[in-house]
């Protein structure tokens, strides 16, 4: 048999520092120099490498909403999925197999934060009570909390998942709580985020606000876009969780 060349999506993952980059980037996005932080690698070589897996569209970066000089990265989970998924077929076909589902056997207390609590952290929740079969306890909250916003409820209701029940609550609200999980889904929200008690493990998932659109098609395709989004991070979460 001829030699067959490998994907250039395994050349790519095939690098200590470019692994150790996208397993932190699948928990959270992170600024830049917290990514330096974690891998303890120079920066401009750690610059280097979010480059190359940015141009193969792996990685994005924008702009952080609190602070516009601060730039966050973070991880297309789904199409990391689809190219390794990919890879695997051109190995053989059996390695496309979709990912065993396992049943969540533990509950823990998630708790989504962002600026007003009325659209991205509100999706998380009803989400999160949703692709857990009501396994974990999800919350959300918001800084400023306002109200849900209609293209909030209307994007779950396309899902099949009612979020009216829900209700806008204060970061206040929550003050001395303790919860296994804290996920930030707006970069304001997580400049501001206190600290809880116990051993909270805190999550950064950075969305920009889609009540920010004014035009009101964009707007309600980046509430879907969004929303499938939160669908994929919150499907790897539960995957990742520790099995009792």
């Amino acid at each position: 048999m001829p030699i067959e060349q490998p994907p250039e999506f395994i050349k790519l993952l095939a690098h200590d520092l470019r692994w150790s980059l996208l397993k932190a980037l699948t928990v959270s996005d992170y600024r830049v120099h917290e990514l330096v932080e974690q891998v303890d690698q120079p920066m401009n070589l750690v610059s280097y490498h979010l480059k190359k897996m940015r141009d193969d569209a792996l990685v994005t970066m924008r702009r952080s909403e609190a602070d516009g000089r601060d730039v966050y990265y973070s991880l297309d989970l789904k199409r990391l999925r689809d190219l390794y998924r990919a890879a695997g077929r051109s190995l053989h076909p059996t390695l496309d197999a979709d990912a065993e589902q396992k049943t969540i056997s533990q509950t823990a207390r998630v708790l989504f934060l962002c600026t007003h609590n009325s659209a991205r952290s509100q999706m998380a929740e009803g989400l999160m009570r949703h692709l857990s079969a009501g396994r974990i306890d999800a919350f959300s909250a918001g800084s400023h909390p306002t109200q849900i916003h209609p293209n909030a409820i209307k994007t779950m209701d396309a899902l099949g998942i009612d979020i009216r029940k829900q209700r806008p609550k204060s970061l206040d609200t929550f003050e001395n709580q303790a919860f296994d999980y804290v996920v930030t889904v707006c970069d304001k929200a997580r400049e501001v985020c206190p600290l809880f008690p116990g051993e909270t493990q805190q999550i950064h998932w950075g969305f920009p606000d889609p009540v920010a659109i004014d035009d009101e098609f964009e707007q309600a395709g980046a509430f879907e876009q969004i929303a499938q989004r939160l669908k994929s991070r919150i499907e790897s979460f539960l995957v990742m969780l520790p099995v009792n």
